[in-house]
């Protein structure tokens, strides 16, 4: 009897892995009620020719690959967008989990007006909702003309001439490779839209900030380690777990927002062509996954799990 009581008690591991698995139940109920029937229906319209019925419904007929050899060799512009969306998704994704680890680490301190300067980060998140977005434009739309003009003479006149070509002369001039300063320019140039893109990650890496055992800085403080050392030591290896965690939500807020989900979506609703856009869905789905598969599989190699 004693032999069976102990055979029934569950191992640390086998409770904390039962934990994870409650967490994630919710999400598992709605992927298999929702998801799961649209996904593999998306796959059947991709291959073949989706015809919508006069009185309702619909009829397929079975193409095989029509649809994915005509997104790669017949559409015009689907290799150009999906090439520019997977590049602005590579260059965005290190500079906004890096300015979030920053900022989070700037918002972790205490000063006055903390929790307002925190809403103020978080506010992007807010105000990229369809509504908002709607009452923005059409406030810009208004402001059209002289305000606009005169900001741009006033950019011109402070600039004094010097473009962006000027720069990029300058920095190949001092032997940096082309490939850095593309990459530079490309962040410069979207800087509005990394800041706008952080909000969710500001939050998530001041959790893992706060998280951190201060009884950790006492002892690099007693060793005399400086803040450099401190960061790279304690703090940077502390919150590489919920790098994944911040690196796989921008990669797929990234390919929410790009603009082959909405050639996807115009191919579908304002061309009627519903086989050739779930093509384009699925191509670019498998790309993200391959991007977060090795992505994600390079910083667990690299991830220390403090328990």
């Amino acid at each position: 009897m004693e032999k069976k009581k102990r055979k029934r008690k569950l191992t640390l591991t086998r409770r904390r892995s039962i934990n994870g698995y409650l967490f994630i139940l919710p999400w598992l109920i709605g992927f298999l009620a929702f998801y799961l029937r649209g996904f593999f229906m998306t796959i059947q319209f991709s291959l073949s020719e989706l015809t919508v019925k006069p009185g309702g419904g619909y009829t397929l007929d079975f193409l095989g690959l029509k649809n994915f050899t005509y997104a790669f060799r017949g559409h015009g512009t689907f290799k150009q967008i999906l090439t520019t969306s997977v590049g602005d998704m590579l260059i965005d994704v290190p500079l906004i989990t890096f300015f979030s680890l920053l900022i989070a680490m700037l918002l972790n301190k205490k000063f006055k007006g903390r929790t307002l300067i925190r809403a103020i980060f978080f506010l992007p998140v807010i105000l990229n909702s369809e509504a908002i977005i709607a009452a923005m434009e059409s406030a810009r739309g208004l402001m059209v003309g002289g305000i606009n003009s005169g900001s741009a003479e006033l950019m011109e006149a402070s600039s004094g001439g010097v473009g962006i070509e000027y720069y990029i002369q300058m920095f190949s001039s001092l032997g940096l490779p082309m490939g850095l300063i593309e990459y530079v320019m490309g962040a410069v140039s979207r800087i509005s839209d990394i800041i706008s893109a952080s909000g969710v990650q500001i939050i998530i890496f001041i959790a893992a900030l706060q998280s951190i055992p201060g009884s950790m800085y006492e002892v690099a403080k007693i060793e005399g380690a400086t803040s450099y050392e401190t960061f790279w030591k304690v703090t940077f290896p502390m919150v590489m777990p919920h790098i994944i965690t911040v690196v796989v939500y921008t990669v797929v807020d990234s390919f929410v927002n790009s603009e082959v989900v909405n050639l996807a979506y115009d191919t579908a609703f304002s061309y009627k062509n519903y086989g050739l856009s779930s093509a384009m869905s699925i191509i670019s789905t498998v790309i993200t996954c391959l991007i977060l598969l090795v992505v994600v599989r390079f910083i667990q190699k690299r991830t220390f799990y403090y328990n």
